[in-house]
């Protein structure tokens, strides 16, 4: 049986995170999401026996939050073996070229600047959630 993929949002402006929210139900997505409005909480989590035992997850993380930067929390997600499959959408207000080409050095999967247009988010979001209903997270020993 495969396992749904839970959606866990970083994001620490409860407008963006509605608004996000709202644009994943229009793309007809039903998954579960689960919101952190702090990095540190979104980490726990992340790193906890639950997720690393219950897979296929989509991380969708503000770059700027207030306790500590996205780029470090996609650092470790990157560098652990049990998350480093987990596709990353990077979604905030910085159009920095050379922070947007670190985040994809570090494996961010998309990088979409807010406000959102919402067709090009429907459609990353769609591509990611096709690749993950035909990926398989591998059995962890």
């Amino acid at each position: 049986m495969t396992q749904a993929v839970k959606i866990i949002m970083v994001e620490d402006d409860h407008g963006h995170a509605k608004l996000i929210e709202k644009n994943i139900r229009r793309a007809n997505i039903s998954n579960d999401i689960k919101h952190f409005d702090e990095g540190g909480a979104a980490l726990d989590y992340l790193f906890s026996a639950e997720i690393l035992a219950n897979g296929p997850l989509l991380i969708l993380l503000d770059l700027n939050l207030p306790d500590m930067s996205g780029t470090d929390i996609l650092e470790r997600v990157k560098s652990d073996d049990r998350l480093k499959r987990a596709p990353v959408v990077v979604l905030t207000t910085t159009d920095d070229k050379v922070e947007i080409q670190r985040c994809y050095d570090l494996g961010c999967n998309v990088y979409i600047t807010k406000p959102v247009d919402y067709e090009s988010f429907a459609g990353a979001i769609r591509q990611l959630g096709l690749f993950l209903s035909v990926m398989q997270a591998p059995e962890i020993e």
